[in-house]
């Protein structure tokens, strides 16, 4: 499996406590006619730590029902029990996922060997494509170069979401063994594309994918000049969603679009007076709310 392009680390939709199933098909198409490559559902921006363990497989369902074969949908089913992580894997290869986001395990913080068993074991348990996903700053711990080096060359490793704050780690592990990497940040996109990564799984494509999307077609077809421009032009909006921690921000911003509820599961809350007027106002300089109430 090759995985180029954008992947949209899509919202977890939700109305008065409950998953807003009907608001998720509809993202899911809106995400297909923008002509993104794939689709990240119960990821980090879907709130994967609050969906409950029944809610999990059939927020997957729904993405992969409405999205029907026309891109790919990589299912997030990380966890820090690796029996854990191989069952959620195993339900969303039976909704027909493509293949499995898996972040490295949190909290219990495994030696590389531990995250090497950890890896290959979901790989061949739960029979589904496996992209890696270091983030070390959500996690505390994270995949050392020699470590993904050693994961490349397992047949059901096929590439990695790169979240590190170093971006020069792109360059190690392209040079070092062959595997896809796709940036984890949005404003880390083009700096770890000119080092060789395919692409992104995007928060801000969730409200902007057809900008995303011609960002990194640009840079995948080596139109440098035009890519810089859209990352210029796109920078505003990357830097505020991340005012407060991911996915506040981005759902906050697609609520006053009026795309979704503005609701969160505790501990996430609602955006401060403060960043909220900010965010607003970066929203209408980019024109997101010219048609909706604002």
């Amino acid at each position: 499996m090759k995985l180029t392009g954008v992947y949209t680390a899509m919202v977890t939709p939700f109305k008065n406590g409950e998953v807003d199933y009907g608001r998720m098909e509809e993202l899911v198409e809106e995400q297909i006619q923008a002509g993104v490559s794939g689709l990240v559902p119960v990821g980090t921006t879907g709130e994967s730590p609050t969906i409950t363990f029944e809610e999990h497989p059939k927020v997957i369902e729904t993405v992969v029902s409405v999205a029907a074969g026309r891109c790919k949908v990589i299912a997030g089913t990380g966890a820090n029990s690796t029996e854990e992580a191989v069952k959620l894997t195993k339900m969303a290869a039976q909704a027909g996922a493509d293949a499995t986001l898996q972040v490295t395990p949190y909290y219990n913080k495994p030696t590389q060997e531990g995250l090497y068993r950890h890896f290959t074991e979901i790989a061949e348990k739960a029979k589904l494509p496996v992209v890696l996903y270091n983030v070390p700053s959500r996690t505390g711990k994270e995949i050392d170069v020699s470590t993904i080096v050693r994961l490349s060359e397992h047949p059901g490793i096929v590439a990695l979401k790169e979240a590190s704050p170093n971006v020069d780690r792109v360059g190690h592990i392209i040079n070092d063994c062959d595997i896809t990497v796709l940036s984890g940040d949005d404003s880390l996109t083009m700096p770890r594309m000119s080092l060789g990564a395919e692409g992104v799984i995007s928060v801000a494509s969730n409200i902007v994918p057809e900008k995303i999307a011609q960002m990194v077609n640009a840079a995948l077809e080596g139109d440098l000049r035009e890519a810089l421009r859209c990352q210029k032009e796109l920078f505003p909006l990357f830097r505020d969603f991340t005012l407060e921690t991911n996915p506040i921000p981005i759902k906050a911003a697609m609520a006053m679009a009026g795309k979704i509820e503005e609701e969160y599961r505790l501990p996430l809350c609602a955006l401060s007076a403060e960043n909220h007027d900010k965010l607003k106002n970066t929203l209408r300089w980019a024109g997101l709310l010219a048609t909706a109430a604002s």
